[in-house]
């Protein structure tokens, strides 16, 4: 007889516990063992919430410091030949392929298969830039088996080499007189773009042509317009969509004038909260669960502010030395009024007066005094897409005991990873194997909350087969630019285009991404890259630091959805 439970009451204290947790979940025993998995994570994620409302007035410590700049980083050629990703309508051609049933390749490769090694080629670097590394190698290894020599053809299709130019004739030859000739003067050489534009500065507004000789030309009111009616209505354009506004520049020179040259109109965009710096944040709006700031929130705000003055005053004295440190805290006398918390409407309206300031001040410093200039360069988050980072590589699978080493298998793992960020401060965070096309157009807050606490029991469970299956893995998060704050001892133009992005994580974790904004391409765009900084987990229990190592990860690039929406809400 086990006696074990008489004489330690402890003991059978836990054993009757553990019987009853038993009983209560044999109703559900037939539940897949993911699903069990799910609900212990969000019963984990839950009691660290409680944990967290407990303890989250005080300020926790700031992460590791991120590997610092490099002022002359390695040259990407890669990044050179970024094409830019549009996805216009879902499951639509001119998107992204997908080769998932949900997605549109299926349909399109029914309808159009390769044949010729050159479209089987063209297929294969289609799906290599989406990112199926395994479809594009067997796509290239039929293009080379039709046709040896079909890389060539490629690149003579898409990559022409251009005509070598005739080389110069000796001097005080018979050729070099006719030359010297026919060599363009100065003046014929090709305009740049400054003063191509310049030139149609005394160009007016010239209507149509008559659609038949002879008959009277058409009326053009637009022609006989005031230039200050003119510029305020190209400015109300430019309000409600900035590429509408540049694309006026391609119906005649006097629009193209106006567009690269009326200032004005390029301050608005800058300084409103449409499109231009006005809606960057430099301070947390929101909170994880995109829930409004609390008086709390505020509170650990400021004191984890007053922490980050401290350690650079400390900082600062380290490297003066005592004598000019006494001397350097004399002279700096703080303001009464920054030693006390500030309510949400007094914290708004100096954030706002903050990102004006220093706007107004890099307009003269950085930009040359050029808004078009400001527009183009200064680091900005864009909302009318996602940016999404695509992860390949290889790992080496199990090899059988008999087989050479050559002929051991090898996976290609591919993973994507999503960040959508919006105007009010909050983002949408996904890591899946699902492609592009099946994806962005899910990523919504709406696809979210449908999601949202329903993959845990089979009774709310949502189905795996609808479109938007792949958010029920999404993480809500919050977004800002580094700021002052984040680092006092440093110049702010150091820190311009540093982003930091805090989402969920799993239990008691929360999850900080270091990122910063770059640009990628030669066909222009800008702000279309987020490069790896620093990636950690943050413990709500311990309130310890944990780094994420960065072995595979890729940078995120922008691609627009144009489900979105113009303003991305």
């Amino acid at each position: 007889m086990d006696t074990s439970g008489a004489a330690n009451p402890d003991l059978e204290s836990f054993r009757e516990q553990w019987r009853a947790e038993v009983r209560a979940r044999q109703p559900t025993a037939q539940a897949s063992s993911s699903s069990s998995q799910q609900l212990q994570q969000q019963q984990t994620t839950l009691s660290a919430a409680e944990l967290a409302a407990e303890h989250h007035h005080h300020p926790r410590k700031p992460p590791p410091a991120p590997a610092k700049k490099v002022v002359a980083p390695r040259q990407d050629y890669d990044d050179d030949y970024v094409q830019p990703r549009s996805f216009d309508a879902p499951n639509d051609g001119a998107a992204a392929p997908s080769t998932s049933t949900q997605g549109g390749w299926t349909v399109n490769k029914a309808m159009k298969d390769p044949v010729t090694a050159l479209d089987h080629y063209e297929k294969a670097v289609e799906r290599e830039a989406a990112g199926s590394l395994g479809d594009s190698l067997k796509l290239y290894r039929k293009a080379f088996r039709m046709d040896d020599s079909v890389d060539q053809k490629y690149r003579n299709k898409y990559f022409p080499k251009q005509k070598a130019k005739p080389p110069a004739a000796a001097p005080g030859t018979a050729g070099g007189t006719e030359s010297a000739a026919a060599a363009p003067t100065p003046a014929e050489q090709p305009q740049t773009m400054q003063e191509l534009i310049s030139s149609f500065a005394g160009l007016a507004i010239e209507p149509a042509g008559p659609p038949i000789e002879g008959m009277p030309p058409p009326p053009c009111p637009i022609a006989s317009l005031p230039e200050e009616l003119l510029v305020h209505i190209m400015r109300d354009v430019a309000i409600l969509d900035v590429a509408d506004f540049v694309r006026l520049a391609q119906v005649c020179k006097r629009f193209a004038f106006l567009v690269a040259t009326e200032d004005r109109i390029w301050r608005r965009i800058c300084l409103g909260d449409e499109f231009g710096f006005g809606a960057m944040h430099y301070h947390w709006q929101r909170q994880l669960t995109w829930g409004p700031l609390t008086e709390e929130d505020l509170l650990t705000e400021f004191e984890e502010i007053m922490q980050a003055q401290e350690k650079a005053r400390e900082e600062k004295a380290a490297e003066l030395g005592e004598d000019d440190a006494e001397d350097d805290e004399t002279a700096e006398s703080p303001d009464v009024s920054l030693l006390l918390p500030l309510t949400p409407e007094q914290r708004a309206e100096k954030h706002y007066e903050e990102s004006r300031a220093t706007t107004l001040a890099f307009y003269k410093t950085l930009y040359h005094s050029s808004w078009l200039r400001m527009w183009r360069l200064r680091p900005r988050i864009r909302f009318n897409g996602c940016y999404i980072s695509t992860v390949n590589y290889i790992r080496a699978g199990q090899a059988s005991a008999n087989a050479t080493t050559w002929g051991s298998p090898v996976h290609i793992v591919t993973y994507y990873r999503y960040i959508r960020f919006f105007r009010d401060g909050t983002a949408i965070s996904l890591l899946t194997t699902a492609e592009p096309a099946d994806v962005v157009y899910h990523l919504t807050r709406e696809a979210v909350a449908l999601h949202a606490g329903k993959k845990t029991t089979n009774a709310n469970a949502v189905p795996s087969h609808l479109p938007s299956a792949p958010m029920q893995y999404a993480l809500k998060g919050r977004w800002r630019l580094a700021s002052a704050a984040d680092n006092p001892a440093a110049p702010l133009n150091e820190i311009e285009g540093d982003l930091i992005v805090e989402t969920e994580g799993v239990g008691k974790y929360i999850y900080h991404l270091d990122l910063t904004l770059k640009s990628a391409g030669k066909m222009g765009a800008k702000n279309n890259k987020l490069v790896w900084r620093g990636f950690y987990n943050y413990d709500r229990m311990t309130d310890d630091w944990g780094e994420f190592t960065l072995k595979h990860d890729k940078p995120f690039f922008f691609s627009r959805v144009k489900s979105y929406g113009v303003l991305g809400e």
